[in-house]
């Protein structure tokens, strides 16, 4: 009979492990073929209703798996939101994992279907399981219906005193959701907030930090009591938890801190950091917290982090920690091309702002070929803002190797840093205006517009500067390669430099008409080139070659031939096709109604007697004022430049304002920044060593030690245990007592003449202190059992001290090491 049951155990046995040994191979099959995800399989849908309706829980696991891959897939699966709503109360984990993963992605689409598994999920908000409660949570708040508000504020006020920090974690991402569902529910979200505040756990309070930025970014008066704990634990913050807790306490170290010191203009960022130490009583001890806390996470696997670390230096440290923020963002450059396009962004900020940063890791942002075109640029942006007279040189001969690239982009950038070292570097201007004329010739027309617009440029900062030779050279280079030139920009340019210096600025180096004697000789010749084609020129060269119509009119209104262009070329420019153009052409006649009787009555009308014409008519001086003065050199360092843009910012990437951008604007330093009491709590007040209960010695023996002091007592001093004859019951001397002979210095520092004069007694007092030895080792305690010796037995009087001070002093002298040991098993007895 047993022999039977037994085998029938076994068969049974044998049958569940067999089926158990096929379930999972099944499954095994089924993970490593990705069946689920299958992108072939168009008969996921088939029995789907049928799976989620089994009463096995494992075909309702398969059902939902098939579902969930179908959403991934971007597949609509609202049809099953019924079916599978039945299964949130069911007591497979998994199961009410993938259930609670369908409720948020459609429970926008049936808010009146997800309305019924409300009440489950407030049961769930009361399970043992952290997991449970936390999902239940983040599903209710979920649900985009304004009506459950209420519930959904209690059910978060509830999960904020949770014993789990999942779930206070939870709670605390739940908490925008309800802001945003209702905005009526603000004080209470408040005061779950304070709560939250309150927590100490680092895996809730980043999720607080996003909950405070995101319902009340100004309220930061709340932080006053946490500020010095939530710097203190931002290390232990998970990685996106510490760039909100970063991006937090800077905002409130900018509003409520005191401005760091700046730095001194005369001297560099390397001659201030051996001034260190001296100079960190005038930072704010706080702020020194924040930046000190901070800087660890500098070498954070996460480049977030690093960012928000970045950041927080530049923008609240001290100006002499920002060195220390530039070589993590050279780390961040070999991650990712996301990441490295992102951190470039930063660096050109920090380039532009204080590019001696960056002086000594210029070779790291050198141009690769293999780089896009984006992150060209920015390199080349900020090489062009980091140079200097030590550096001109290495990065001249860097951009000449930069205008051969076929990136026309990269060219025209190249050509442009070139320019800027010549105003950046003086000693190198020859240099780089042989390279920029050597480049009008090239036969890549970015190049050579680039050139033509780079000595432009070059050109008027030098004038603007001093009014060196060279003029008329520079404009008759370019001038001589006019036709040679068909980049728009580049021919708007070389017309306008001709009309800008069309005045002589000394003699004629050729014989010319006395009409001509005011222009330089080739100013008629352009003025022709530019009048044949101004049909076929775009708007922006038609433009200028009506300006130097106007300006060699001015100056040669007698000469017949330059009256004849512009008369035809205003003519054309009435009936142009731009408003634009048409614009400048009246403007420009009307101006000229006073030279010489104008061109304005060639345009289409009768002329007209000047002194008919309505309004001001200008003389030819006035005129001239008009047209050549007051003409300002472009800022070459502003080419580049974009506006107002902080570190960390969306609007570096994109070049346009972005809708987050204005909760990271960081507020101005205060006048004087708020008091630092405020900020004290009891982890800040160091607990004294005495408020605690010490033990007390009242002796050597066992009934010498109290477990404490007694309330209401003084707290008796310490015994210190000191060889000698006597050992005394306190290190500090009571008052009307004579010190012990080993504490008397007086006596240790005896003039030479108490010396000789104890000397002489020696030798009657050697048959005194033999004696004395004898009785001292006939009572030693090691050899003699006695009752155990108290502080006050061992205590001798003052007289008794008075009178064996000489004696005392003489066996100190004698001191051997026999009684050393005598006396070290004495404190081991006692």
């Amino acid at each position: 009979m047993a022999l039977n049951n037994l085998t029938e155990n076994a068969e049974r046995l044998s049958r569940r492990i067999q089926e158990s040994f096929q379930e999972r191979t099944r499954d095994l099959t089924k993970s490593s073929q990705a069946s689920y995800l299958d992108a072939n399989d168009l008969d996921k849908t088939v029995n789907l209703s049928k799976l989620l309706d089994s009463s096995s829980e494992r075909e309702k696991l398969d059902g939902l798996k098939r579902i969930i891959a179908m959403i991934s897939k971007n597949r609509n699966v609202s049809a099953y939101f019924a079916q599978v709503i039945k299964n949130v109360a069911s007591p497979n984990l998994e199961i009410r994992k993938l259930v609670y993963i369908f409720l948020l992605r459609y429970a926008n689409v049936e808010p009146d279907l997800a309305l019924l598994s409300i009440n489950t999920f407030q049961k769930d908000l009361a399970d043992s399981n952290p997991l449970i409660r936390a999902m239940a949570l983040r599903v209710l708040s979920g649900i985009p219906v304004p009506s459950i508000a209420s519930i959904v504020a209690a059910a978060i006020r509830k999960c904020a005193s949770d014993s789990s920090p999942y779930v206070r974690k939870a709670s605390a991402l739940a908490i925008p959701k309800c802001y945003n569902l209702d905005t009526t529910h603000l004080p209470v979200l408040m005061q779950t907030l304070s709560t939250l505040l309150r927590d100490r756990s680092p895996l809730s309070i980043g999720s607080v930090a996003i909950a405070f930025n995101a319902i009340c970014p100004d309220r930061l008066e709340l932080l006053h009591q946490h500020y010095r704990r939530l710097c203190r634990i931002i290390a232990d913050v998970d990685e996106w938890g510490q760039v909100q807790l970063l991006e937090l306490l800077t905002r409130y170290a900018r509003k409520m801190l005191t401005r760091p010191p700046p730095l001194n203009n005369e001297e560099t960022a390397e001659e201030t950091l051996g001034k260190a130490e001296s100079e960190d009583h005038s930072l704010d001890p706080d702020l020194g917290l924040l930046i000190t806390s901070a800087l660890p996470l500098l070498h954070s696997r996460n480049p977030a982090v690093v960012m928000a670390v970045s950041r927080t230096i530049y923008y609240a440290g001290p100006t002499r920690e920002r060195h220390k923020i530039i070589l993590p963002l050279l780390r961040l450059l070999h991650s990712s091309k996301e990441v490295e396009r992102v951190t470039l962004e930063n660096l050109r900020i920090i380039a532009q702002d204080s590019p001696e940063l960056l002086q000594p890791h210029i070779p790291r942002l050198y141009v690769r070929s293999t780089d896009i075109t984006q992150v060209k640029q920015v390199k080349m942006r900020i090489l062009a803002a980091s140079i200097t007279p030590d550096n001109a040189q290495d990065l001249l001969r860097e951009f000449k190797d930069y205008v051969v690239d076929t990136d026309d982009k990269l060219v025209a950038d190249a050509v442009w840093a070139i320019g800027q070292c010549a105003l950046k570097a003086p000693d190198l201007g020859s240099n780089c205006l042989s390279a920029l004329t050597m480049l009008i010739r090239s036969s890549n027309d970015a190049a050579v517009a680039a050139s033509v617009l780079a000595l432009n440029s070059l050109h008027q900062h030098r004038l603007s500067t001093s009014s060196g030779p060279g003029t008329s050279n520079v404009v008759a280079s370019l001038a001589s390669h006019f036709d040679s030139i068909s980049h728009p920009d580049a021919r708007a340019c070389i017309i306008w430099m001709v009309g800008q210096y069309a005045r002589t600025s000394g003699p004629a180096r050729t014989p010319m008409l006395e009409s001509l004697r005011d222009i330089e000789p080739w100013v008629p010749d352009i003025l022709r080139k530019a009048v044949k084609s101004f049909k076929s020129d775009p708007s922006a060269v038609k433009l200028q070659t009506l300006t130097l119509a106007a300006k060699a009119f001015v100056l040669a209104s007698s000469h017949e031939q330059i009256r004849l262009l512009a008369r035809y070329v205003f003519s054309l420019a009435k009936y142009d096709l731009d408003y634009d153009v048409r614009d400048r052409g009246r403007f420009l006649s009307s101006l000229l109604t006073g030279v010489n009787g104008g061109i304005s009555g060639v345009s289409g009308g009768d002329q007209q007697d000047p002194e008919v014409q309505e309004g001001v008519v200008l003389r030819a001086p006035q005129v001239i004022h008009v047209l050549f003065e007051g003409k300002v050199a472009p800022k070459d360092e502003d080419r580049w430049k974009s506006g107002p843009q902080d570190l960390g910012t969306a609007s570096l990437i994109t070049g346009i304002a972005m809708q987050g951008d204005y909760l990271r604007q960081l507020p101005d330093w205060p006048d004087e920044g708020t008091d630092s009491s405020l900020r004290d709590t009891q982890d800040d007040t160091p607990t004294p060593f005495y408020s605690q209960p010490s033990l007390k010695l009242a002796g050597f023996g066992s009934e010498s030690i109290a477990t404490s002091s007694r309330p209401g007592s003084t707290l008796a001093t310490p015994v210190a245990l000191t060889p000698g004859g006597s050992t005394p019951s306190s290190s500090v001397p009571k008052p009307g007592l004579v010190k012990a002979q080993y504490m008397d210095l007086n006596a240790f520092f005896a003039s030479d003449e108490e010396a000789s004069d104890s000397a002489s007694e020696g030798e009657e007092t050697e048959g005194e202190m033999e004696q004395t030895e004898h009785r001292t080792k006939t009572t030693d305690p090691i050899t003699t059992p006695s009752a155990p010796l108290t502080v006050a037995e061992a205590e001798p009087s003052v007289t008794e001290k008075q009178q064996s001070s000489p004696q005392v002093q003489e066996s100190d002298e004698e001191y051997t090491d026999e009684e050393s040991d005598e006396e070290d098993a004495f404190l081991r007895r006692g």
